[in-house]
Order: C-alpha cells, then sequence, then structure tokens
C-alpha cells in the first residue's frame, strides 16, 4: 500500500499509470493531446492535467491510471443499483481515484476527491486484473463492477480487467454519472454489458453547480440504448436541489421518450460530505417521485435509500399484468419469480438480463463483504 502522507496530487499515483489506448485519445495541431474519457474533453498540454486530476500528459504520451484499485468489495448488485439483471446475486466491485464532477453531497469522497481534498486520503492499492478477477470469482460474484469513483476517467483500466472477467465467464459492469463521449461508451461497449447512469437533476444550473453540463448527460444516455447496453437510471433526490416536481416531471418525460421500460431508482439523499446542510429525504417525498415517473409513462420506476417505508416500491412487478416477480427490502431478494425473461403468470417478456436458475433470495446478510487479494 503507497501511503499518501505528504503527498501532492501529482505525486499519489506514481507509479500506477499507463500510455492511453489510441481510441480515447486524439492529437491536436498544437501539440496538446484531446482526451476522450469523459464529457469534458480535456485538451492537455505536456506537463498538465485534465479536470479529473488523473489523466495527464507526460512525454508526449497521455497517461492514465493503471495497476491499482482503491477499494474493492463484494455487495449485492441491488446496490449498484440493478434490479433487472442478476436480481439476488453479488457483483465484486472495485473503485479508483478521481472524478470528473465535484458533488458537494458525494458519499464516496473519500476516493473520487483525494486528488482535490487534502481531508480525503484513500490510498492506491497495487493490483493486476487477474488477482481482481479471482478474489471476485473466489467471493461468488457473478458480476464485475467499476463504480465507488467515476469509472469513465479509468475506462482504460477497468477494461483490462474486464478483458479477463469476460474470459471467466463473468458479466460486467459502469455504474457512472454518465458525463461521457461516444469514443469511450464505443470503447467499452466489447466489454460491458450493464450500465447505471446517475441523472443528478434535470437543469443545467443544477448540473453547473456540480461542474458538468445536463446535455452530455442525456447524449450519453440516448448513446447507450442506441449501443445497446443494460441501462438503469438513478436520480438521488436532494431536497432543495432536484426534488421539484415539475423538473423530476421532465426528467420522467425525457426517460419515458427514450426507452418507456428503462428503470428509473429514485433514492434517499443522507447528509455527506460538503452538504450538511438539509435534512434526509422522507419516504413521502419518495413516493411522490415515483407517482410522477409513471404518470409520465416509465413503467419500472423504483424507491431506494428506505427499506421497509415505501410500500411495494422496492418490488419489480410485471409491467403487463403487475404480478409480483421480484420482492425486496433495501438490498435483500426476499423472492425472485423470475425464470429466464418472461413473467412466470402471463409471458410477457420482462426487459433485463435474467437468469434461468437464479438464486430465489439473496443469501447473507445483503451487506458488503470484504475481499482480499
Amino acid at each position: 500500500m503507497t501511503s499518501t502522507e505528504n503527498s501532492t496530487p501529482e505525486s499519489i499515483l506514481e507509479g500506477f499509470s499507463a500510455s492511453t489506448p489510441e481510441a480515447l485519445v486524439h492529437r491536436l495541431d498544437d501539440d496538446r493531446l484531446e482526451c476522450l474519457a469523459c464529457g469534458h474533453r480535456c485538451r492537455i498540454a505536456e506537463g498538465h492535467r485534465g479536470v479529473c486530476r488523473v489523466r495527464h500528459v507526460r512525454d508526449g504520451v497521455l497517461r492514465r491510471p493503471a495497476n491499482y484499485v482503491s477499494a474493492l468489495a463484494c455487495d449485492p448488485i441491488e446496490k449498484k443499483p440493478f434490479f433487472h439483471a442478476f436480481a439476488g446475486r453479488d457483483a465484486l466491485t472495485f473503485g479508483m481515484l478521481g472524478c470528473d464532477l465535484k458533488c458537494a453531497y458525494c458519499q464516496n469522497w473519500l476516493s473520487s476527491q483525494t486528488l482535490r481534498d487534502e481531508e480525503a486520503n484513500a490510498p492506491p492499492i497495487p493490483a493486476r486484473p487477474e488477482q481482481i478477477v479471482d478474489a471476485g470469482l473466489r467471493a461468488g460474484a457473478r458480476v464485475v463492477a467499476s463504480s465507488y469513483n467515476e469509472p469513465l476517467i479509468t475506462a482504460d483500466w477497468a477494461v483490462e480487467i474486464f478483458r479477463v472477467a469476460t474470459s471467466r465467464g463473468m458479466t460486467c459492469a459502469l455504474v457512472s454519472n454518465g458525463n461521457a463521449t461516444p469514443q469511450v461508451l464505443e470503447f467499452l461497449r466489447p466489454w460491458v454489458d450493464l450500465f447505471k447512469v446517475d441523472l443528478k437533476g434535470f437543469t443545467d444550473a443544477a448540473y453547473r453547480e456540480l461542474g458538468g453540463r445536463l446535455s452530455n448527460i442525456l447524449d450519453t444516455i440516448r448513446e447507450l440504448k442506441r449501443l445497446g447496453f443494460w441501462v438503469e437510471i438513478v436520480t438521488l433526490i436532494v431536497p432543495r436541489f432536484n426534488d421539484d416536481d415539475d423538473e423530476l416531471r421532465r426528467a420522467a418525460a425525457f426517460l419515458a421518450g427514450v426507452d418507456p421500460l428503462m428503470p428509473w431508482h429514485l433514492t434517499a439523499f443522507h447528509p455527506d460530505y460538503k452538504m450538511l446542510d438539509r435534512d434526509r429525504t422522507t419516504a413521502d417525498t419518495l413516493l411522490r417521485a415515483v407517482q410522477i415517473g409513471h404518470d409520465e409513462g416509465l413503467r419500472f420506476v423504483y424507491a431506494g435509500n428506505a427499506p421497509g417505508r415505501v410500500g411495494d416500491a422496492e418490488i419489480t412487478h410485471c409491467h403487463e399484468c403487475r404480478s409480483p416477480l421480484v420482492r425486496r427490502r433495501g438490498f435483500l431478494v426476499e423472492e425472485n419469480r423470475m425464470r429466464d425473461d418472461r413473467c412466470p403468470d402471463c409471458g410477457v417478456l420482462v426487459p433485463g438480463v435474467w437468469e434461468s436458475n437464479p438464486p430465489r433470495m439473496t443469501p447473507g446478510t445483503g451487506r458488503p463483504k470484504p475481499v482480499e487479494l
């Protein structure tokens, strides 16, 4: 383990870098290199870094992170959250350092903001792709997911892991803020099947506050569907930030216009990081947002981070006959009636990535399991 004591942002990842694949870099006429890993499309000169602080140019080469993790755990896939993929299974989840946004309420700020905030101190842990995948197989994981920080800024390293994982029969996932480029999505597509996007609001002002642009995220969602990823959307409902009914309605209408069968998760905020000045999201607020989603034509709308307090909004129902298919409480699957991809009662095709012989319920506690390399 490498200590970050007395380290600068530039030196924390010293020794954990490699050259960027050609698919994710464009050389400009003025000798700067345009990074295509995220929607910022940073144009980086020699000796400088992009917005994420992890991608940088040295000796005329765009460098990016490799050969480490900052966090590694095996936890329920429902926590990502994916509700229509491998229900009741565990996912081996790895995280890196850095992010291309700066959310004041980030719940993973110790790793995502390490290169910006001196109070964040998650260290890099050396790891090879084979070690990571072997750890997941030992833990019984069916899925490998890149999460915790923003995985797009380390997409090339994630693909190194995903290549090994897919060769050993595992499915790969990205848990992302969606600030992508068409190039990085094409780069990921051969190796990634599951993609979760955080839609953090539906106003340009909200995204400017976070350091991004709404249009990039909306373009990503459309492109993900065009490329054939399985996509689920999450919106953390933050009081006095994005909980206005009209904003939620416009977000739901956009998603329904892309695909009314695309799941939308509406999850509860709790005070964290630099946003300690407001209360937790109430169950009533979540249920109001769920109803808005249904009113705008979405068929699968869920409430999260409020287990047992949101009625049947944690349950997957058949969108045709409304039979309960997967009963949940928080991250625990209490009953899974799905076999293959059709409703067992009416026979309609239920969108998602379903198994022919899944666990009928989540084994264990539904809590993360530490994983050793």
